[in-house]
């Protein structure tokens, strides 16, 4: 919801593609935003920084495509923000570097529409730091040139002074150049520019489908007739190009170029995210599982009321630790209530959240699964445990530890449900055979992303390596036929993405 009574327009630069160029300041103003417009180059995966109610409008322009007029797009801007909302503009690379977000704005304020102007990483810079090209270097080049390779009006020739640029010794720059490869070179020779002068051209720079070309002046027509280059692509001349194979640096991460699906909920899939990322993967988000209250906070309240009654408190989750001090707290109780309770939790997470409340854990068991929770329990008929937890969840642990003679309150913390994420894209992706690996940190991530696919896309899904957290998510994975490639030793989303980096290593090795 917006803080004033009065609506905003605010123009992002959303960076040339990899989400983790967008600034601080632009995510902090999607989190706000009551309305995005965003184009066709954005990485659609920081849309998730935007709130639930957030309306979400595809302006993109496409090019060589038909697509919406920017007086339809400015239109929106100043219709929009007259219902007093934060409307938020989000495009590609830098809005002011041939972006037309000067042209925006001048819309915006001759409406008389309050606007913020975000700044962003402009493909210039970002797409040559990532492809390992230096654009300035005081032996090669002290003077850049950035140049627009596209023409509005749809005519032949692009309106710039070819002899002027071609006649500089620095580095030129020609964004959306792409499919004006041919002219460009043509141009630059004909006006004295050497055939010899190095060029590079980089397609989709910044993310995991980032590929470049290498040539000359001389060569580069060839070059893309024969592979085929098209859009987005940046073009470098200069003598800087032959730095890159000296500074490359982004290539040659291990899992550059590996498309990965995170499966797991919102909240807990930024630091898999941030990690693939780290690593050279385009992270696919696809969360497939979505935690709300239970149907009935009944059996919890009662357990909560009554502490005293218990020896020891059991957390399989970092979720049952979270909305069982949420819901502690709601009922007007503390964490001293917990004093004298023996507190068991599977996994290092799980444990480290506990750890956070100011709870001292007393047993976290070598293996992070119920059945290596079991054998930490000795001596225990009689005692009186509490398990809050999923309302579904496996019957293992409170199952065994009755057969031992305990008591076993289990209260539903919490409830999974399938969330609403977009299987368009996911099944485009899939049917192309550009997804790489599929990742499941629990096996209701495995039924749920079935149940959201279909039955239909699972030959393609077959296709994908598929990695699971520990032996229980595989057992679920491999009962619906999907073929587990990927297992780390410890259970843990730490070590599985190790597995991962170490299977794309040897797989490197073995080239």
């Amino acid at each position: 919801m917006t803080n004033s009574n009065k609506g905003k327009v605010v123009l992002i630069g959303a960076g040339p593609g990899d989400i983790g160029l967008l600034t601080l300041n632009g995510k902090g103003w999607l989190q706000k935003a009551d309305v995005v417009l965003y184009d066709h180059l954005v990485n659609p995966d920081m849309l998730r920084f935007t709130q639930k109610s957030t309306e979400i409008i595809y302006v993109g322009k496409k090019e060589g495509v038909a697509s919406i007029e920017q007086e339809q797009i400015n239109h929106l801007l100043v219709s929009k923000a007259r219902e007093e909302k934060i409307v938020v503009r989000l495009k590609g690379g830098d809005p002011f570097v041939f972006g037309r977000g000067g042209e925006e704005i001048q819309a915006v304020h001759a409406a008389g529409i309050a606007f913020v102007i975000v700044p962003g990483v402009t493909s210039v810079t970002g797409v040559a730091a990532y492809a390992g090209i230096p654009l300035t270097h005081r032996d090669l080049s002290s003077t850049l040139s950035i140049i627009t390779g596209s023409n509005e009006k749809k005519q032949g020739d692009i309106h710039i002074d070819w002899e002027k640029i071609a006649a500089r010794s620095g580095t030129l720059v020609f964004l959306m150049g792409a499919r004006k490869l041919p002219l460009i070179a043509e141009k630059l020779m004909r006006f004295g520019k050497s055939p010899d002068t190095p060029i590079a051209v980089v397609q989709w720079g910044t993310t995991a489908r980032q590929k470049t070309w290498i040539g000359t002046l001389g060569t580069i027509v060839e070059i893309s007739a024969k592979d085929k280059i098209s859009p987005p692509a940046l073009t470098i001349i200069g003598e800087v190009v032959n730095l890159k194979p000296v500074i490359e640096w982004y290539e040659h991460l291990p899992l550059f170029g590996k498309t990965i699906v995170v499966t797991r909920k919102g909240d807990q899939a930024e630091s898999m995210i941030d990690r693939l990322r780290e690593l050279g993967a385009e992270p696919f988000f696809f969360p497939v599982i979505e935690t709300i209250a239970p149907d009935d906070w009944g059996p919890l309240d009662n357990a909560l009321n009554n502490l005293s009654q218990y020896q020891g408190l059991i957390f399989t989750s970092v979720n049952g630790v979270r909305f069982f001090s949420e819901r502690l707290k709601s009922i007007d109780q503390d964490i001293r209530e917990l004093k004298g309770l023996r507190v068991y939790t599977i996994g290092p997470k799980t444990a480290e959240a506990v750890r956070d409340l100011g709870i001292r854990v007393d047993v976290v068991p070598e293996n992070f699964v119920a059945e290596s929770l079991i054998e930490c329990f000795e001596n225990i008929k009689g005692q009186r445990f509490l398990l809050p937890r999923a309302s579904v969840a496996r019957e293992i642990l409170p199952e065994q530890l009755r057969k031992m003679g305990a008591i076993v309150d289990v209260a539903p913390a919490y409830q999974t449900i399938l969330p609403t994420p977009q299987v368009d894209e996911l099944s485009k992706r899939l049917e192309a055979g550009s997804i790489d690996i599929i990742t499941f940190t629990s096996s209701s991530t495995v039924k749920n992303f079935l149940a959201l696919t279909g039955k239909n896309l699972l030959p393609e899904i077959k296709k994908a390596k598929i990695a699971c957290i520990g032996p229980v998510t595989q057992k679920t994975a491999e009962d619906a036929g999907l073929n587990v490639a990927i297992v780390p030793e410890q259970y843990t989303v730490a070590s599985l993405l190790d597995a991962i980096e170490a299977t794309a290593r040897r797989g490197a090795n073995e080239q």
